[in-house]
């Protein structure tokens, strides 16, 4: 659905943007969330019900570890952390998406 702000995120984009997000520290998912909504400037808003299956599924690809820790509340939280597999798979994610999005900004240019 679209939304004056919000947009809904193309079908594995998800992924993509939460091992950029977890790229520089491990964070929990609830930071993930966070991170991902205010670098996009509320444009990107990701519920829980899509955030934790994506994590198991990173995790379950090898492409995030995830750890037990105390977080800034005082609360246990699992922490996830790229993986090196998960590093390899940022960088040719990020390459790949910024193939295609130039290739569709010339096609919006030109056309």
């Amino acid at each position: 659905m679209v939304t004056e702000k919000r947009i809904e995120l193309p079908q594995g984009t998800l992924d993509f943007l939460i091992l950029k997000a977890i790229a520089l520290e491990p964070m929990h998912g609830w930071a993930i969330s966070e991170r991902l909504q205010q670098l996009s400037h509320d444009v990107i808003q990701v519920q829980q019900g899509s955030l934790y299956p994506a994590l198991h599924r990173l995790e379950r690809r090898g492409w995030i570890k995830a750890n037990w820790a105390t977080s800034e509340n005082n609360r246990r939280a699992k922490y996830y952390e790229l993986s090196a597999t998960g590093r390899k798979q940022l960088a040719n994610e990020t390459a790949a998406w910024r193939k295609l999005t130039t290739a569709v900004e010339h096609i919006l240019t030109l056309a």
